[in-house]
């Protein structure tokens, strides 16, 4: 019967102190050399395996680790370069990969985007229609050497498939997707069969876009281009891996010329079970079985999961046919819960990060190998610390359930209709045509990052803390001032991280130290987590904002994260619903903005920039999800006067499909970006006339490079082909957070010059 095998399908990249970032960083301020960056990430990347294999994992993956982004890494090894960094060079140089992420001085990067949805950003692939793939340089090769040379370990490779590269990749005209499929296909057997002469036994292919809806044709595209790889390589294993949901199409998945299907079992769980059950499984195939949650940070039900895998033993062609996996790669979870020493005992001992996640996997195969009594302790630990938790008195506040369960069906409704509110606010504000601001975060420079690493350590008191806060706020109010900027920001120094901050200050949140995730590049983000109920305890921006305010006549804004947010950018306990957890935040901050508003703060900024980032990938669980989106949202936010103006603020997004919502939402003013897509967003708003106030990103804050004033004023010129001059703002696509001050103000110069050329343009042909 051979035995179930433990397998991982990818491991954080970041190391358990952000190692791989800090090198990166390095790197790319060129306080390191080329030669030492690679490697420090060898290093890195050997420690990993080293750990994996110390963990007893049977099947441990290469491929995982990246230097930026594993889809740039496919594109790049097919060589499907944006024409303007194309070389005349095969191979693709580590100069050129990094400026296709990050742009150069001549160059803009390429465009970014959200994994499915993950907090996780990847690169787009860029492919015109006369694109012709090639092989760079077989990595995958390199890389599973290493792990066999360094620790004698049969890697498991793993690779993004062509469908789903294809799928997610831009420039090119549909009629001619076929086409560029067929041009993989072939580099795809060849980096196959490259692998499988150096030993490798099974590959792991990811088609994640095949939980997404799948037409007929799609399927078939699956069938043959499966059916080509594997007549090109028919004695090598290839693992179909999909993850974060069920496949619709289970009886024609399984049915796919591989040798083993990978299944989620934690975000797809009833529909990819009941599938199995109904239609069975294929004896000869082996089921790679998603039972650990990969996106996390709470511990498996360990007797619950074990019950689940012996039954989906009963449909394998025996143990040898099923391994036990996390749903997805671990990358979206933290390293180690084994250096946090600071959280509630309670709490702590109810986590579980990717090398706890991977224990559990070996603890599993364990209790299908050799019987449940081998791994009794483990089980009784691990249902005493889940159950102390939810016995906790942080999941049981009665006057945070009672307010959740009084809340009516009815969307909350602000006192007056848009046109009104913009008529009030028009004599209240009195702005310029196209007014400019930005999106609140100014530059966390090396000494605003001191100055509160000092104060945590108690090095500074709380006195000098509040008064650095306040000096950079009245240098940047000045800075504001001086460029011409119309609506102001406080700047956001006193904040570390925009949800963070917030979760500091609210009941039901705890904060780990290590506790990191690759949000995109060497951006990594420390996620609270929401454990318990969630409550107001205290104002949490009024000091900061009211300050800022007392130092300028023009207006400025308080900056508050939305609940919905809050939710997708943290780690959620999984014990109520979704929408529970998001009416319990929106509360906490309805309070907030109640008090902003009677500090006499007349703009509020409620961002939700991870609103679409949550949207689910069914279909028929997106209008659900949006409904609870909206009402958390207005919960938080309908309740103010007339003449106090609501922003939000969203990114990464594309609209087309969310459109109605944003409307929704109600908001005076919401800003987009622009500029990160080369404008293409504005193609949203289109088909939807869109009659409130609307932002436009014309500078993409996520390159190091200044744009033009020409380059800002083709994004607005562009928008008001579609949109009423009276609605449109100018800003940045997001907040200035990373960037530097060399770099933000003369950038934020251009965007005032770009917005007051086109206000003249506008003033002429009204003169004309």
């Amino acid at each position: 019967m051979g035995k179930v095998l433990s397998a991982n399908l990818g491991y954080p990249r970041i190391g358990e102190k952000r190692e791989w970032k800090k090198a990166l960083e390095q790197f790319w301020a060129g306080k390191i050399t080329k030669e030492t960056f690679l490697e420090t990430v060898k290093t890195l990347r050997l420690s990993y395996l080293k750990k994996q294999k110390e963990l007893g994992l049977d099947l441990i993956p290469v491929g995982d680790f990246s230097l930026y982004d594993h889809v740039l890494d496919t594109a790049v090894l097919f060589g499907l370069i944006p024409d303007r960094f194309r070389t005349d060079e095969k191979e693709v140089s580590l100069e050129t990969y990094f400026s296709i992420a990050r742009g150069s001085k001549n160059a803009e990067a390429s465009e970014m985007t959200k994994w499915f949805n993950t907090n996780y950003h990847y690169i787009v692939p860029e492919i015109s229609n006369d694109t012709k793939p090639y092989l760079t340089s077989n990595r995958l090769v390199e890389l599973f050497n290493e792990a066999k040379e360094a620790f004698g370990i049969v890697a498991k490779p793993v690779i993004v498939g062509p469908i789903t590269v294809l799928k997610l990749a831009k420039g090119y005209d549909q009629d001619h997707f076929r086409t560029l499929l067929d041009a993989l296909i072939p580099l795809y057997v060849q980096v196959l069969s490259e692998l499988q002469a150096a030993g490798a036994e099974w590959v792991q292919i990811d088609e994640p876009i095949l939980v997404k809806e799948q037409t007929e044709e799609d399927l078939a595209l699956f069938q043959d281009t499966y059916k080509a790889i594997k007549n090109g390589v028919p004695s090598l294993n290839i693992l179909l891996q999909t993850y974060f949901e069920a496949v619709d199409d289970y009886e024609k998945v399984v049915q796919l010329p591989v040798d083993g299907i990978g299944l989620d079992f934690v975000y797809g769980k009833e529909a990819n079970l009941a599938a199995i059950k109904a239609f069975g499984f294929p004896k000869e195939k082996v089921l790679a079985a998603g039972v650990i949650d990969g996106r996390n940070i709470w511990k498996t039900d360990l007797s619950t999961v074990l019950h689940e895998l012996k039954t989906l033993l009963t449909f394998t062609g025996g143990n040898d046919k099923l391994w036990v996996t996390p749903s997805s790669s671990l990358l979206h979870v933290p390293v180690t819960v084994s250096n946090e020493t600071e959280l509630d005992p309670v709490l702590l001992n109810a986590l579980s990060f990717a090398d706890e996640k991977l224990k559990e996997i070996v603890t599993l195969a364990n209790g299908l190998n050799e019987g449940e009594a081998a791994i009794e302790a483990a089980l009784q630990k691990n249902s005493a610390d889940l159950q102390a938790l939810q016995q906790s008195a942080h999941r049981n506040n009665k006057e945070v359930q009672k307010e959740i369960s009084r809340l009516s069906d009815e969307l909350p409704a602000r006192p007056g209709s848009f046109k009104l509110r913009q008529q009030i606010q028009a004599d209240t504000f009195k702005l310029p045509p196209l007014p400019t601001t930005t999106i609140g975060s100014f530059p966390q420079t090396k000494e605003v990052r001191q100055a509160r690493r000092n104060w945590r350590k108690g090095e500074w008191s709380e006195e000098q803390y509040e008064q650095f806060i306040k000096d950079e706020t009245a240098k940047w109010i000045q800075i504001q001032e001086d460029i011409g900027i119309d609506v102001l920001v406080h700047g956001e120094f006193e904040r570390n991280d925009m949800v963070e901050y917030f979760g500091e200050k609210l009941a039901g949140f705890a904060f780990t130290r290590f506790g990191w995730v690759q949000s995109y590049g060497s951006r990594c983000v420390k996620p609270p987590l929401i454990f318990g109920d969630v409550s107001w305890k205290e104002a949490m921006t009024v000091k900061e904002s009211a300050y800022a305010q007392s130092l300028t006549k023009s207006p400025v804004k308080g900056m508050l994260t939305g609940p919905v947010t809050i939710y997708n950018w943290s780690f959620v306990r999984d014990d109520i619903s979704q929408a529970d957890v998001f009416n319990q935040i929106a509360l906490a901050l309805k309070n907030e903005v109640r008090a902003l508003e009677e500090a006499d703060i007349r703009m509020i900024q409620v961002d939700e920039p991870a609103l679409r980032e949550g949207l689910p990938l069914k279909e028929e669980k997106k209008a659900g999800y949006l409904h609870d989106a909206v009402y958390s949202f207005r919960l938080a936010t309908s309740f103010v006067n007339n003449d106090t103006q609501i922003h939000t603020h969203m990114c990464y997004s594309e609209f087309d499909e969310i459109i109605e919502t944003i409307d929704a939402l109600d908001t005076d003013v919401i800003s987009i970006e622009a500029a990160r897509s080369h404008g293409e967003i504005i193609s949203a708003f289109e088909d939807f006339e869109y009659k409130k106030g609307i932002g436009l990103g014309v500078y993409d804050i996520h390159s190091p490079r200044i744009p033009s004033v020409d380059e800002m004023k083709s994004y607005a010129e562009r928008a008001l082909k579609v949109l009423d001059p009276k609605v449109v703002w100018i800003n940045p696509d997001c907040g200035l957070k990373t960037r530097r001050p060399e770099e933000t103000i003369p950038a934020l110069k251009n965007m005032v010059e770009a917005a007051q050329e086109v206000r003249n343009e506008l003033s002429n042909r009204v003169g004309k």
